[in-house]
């Protein structure tokens, strides 16, 4: 009788543990599922809030295309000629907006340049959609470092010294010119997001490597 009796204890013993067993078992499924609900939901709204915040930037970059930029000076682009030349060529603006040019164009993928570069060659880089940073010695190294770091980071983009500009800060782009007070001023982002390969650009998607490059 004794035997029976610790036969069936210890089958309850068992049958309980089974019983523990499969409880843990709903446990750990039922925190899987919900930890990977979870998971798929953060994963749903950072994705969601990521489209969002970069349809937001696009609003706001078609916005700035749309605006004009304040104190910004344009010519007509059919008045400045295209032509590829040889010889030195004498511009009514400096720097540069457009006009006659050397056949071959100054690298403008990021490119900055320690010395002035010839304007008949930064004129055909202008042409292929590039924006013309420049500085004189009136600028300061913080604002020459912060917008090489700019340009540095943006294909299409030039920079370089030019003495005799009147402005220390300048931005030229095709036809289109505006004097900056600083690297942080607004309009510096403004133009790159409008003239950077923008409207303005005779030659949209030319080359700007593989044209002349010493610094």
């Amino acid at each position: 009788m004794a035997s029976k009796s610790q036969s069936a204890e210890r089958k309850a013993r068992i049958e309980e543990m089974r019983r523990a067993e499969r409880a843990r078992e709903r446990r750990s499924r039922i925190i899987t599922i919900t930890a990977s609900a979870v998971v798929v939901a953060a994963l749903v709204a950072g994705g969601a809030y990521l489209l969002n915040k970069e349809s937001d930037k696009k609003e706001q970059e078609q916005a700035a295309a749309k605006a004009p930029v304040k104190d910004e000076k344009s010519w007509d682009a059919k008045k400045l000629g295209r032509n590829h030349v040889t010889e030195a060529v004498t511009y009514p603006m400096t720097p540069p907006v457009g006009g006659d040019h050397h056949q071959v164009w100054m690298n403008c993928q990021g490119d900055v340049y320690k010395e002035a570069v010839p304007d008949v060659n930064a004129v055909h880089s202008l042409e292929h959609g590039a924006v013309w940073v420049t500085y004189n010695d009136k600028a300061s190294d913080a604002d020459v470092k912060a917008l090489g770091e700019k340009v540095e980071k943006t294909p299409y983009s030039l920079m370089s010294p030019v003495k005799d500009q009147a402005g220390a800060l300048m931005l030229s782009a095709w036809g289109k010119q505006v004097t900056v007070d600083s690297a942080s001023d607004a309009r510096v982002d403004q133009f790159f997001t409008k003239y950077v390969q923008g409207a303005q650009t005779p030659e949209p998607g030319a080359a700007c490597t593989g044209g002349m490059g010493a610094q």
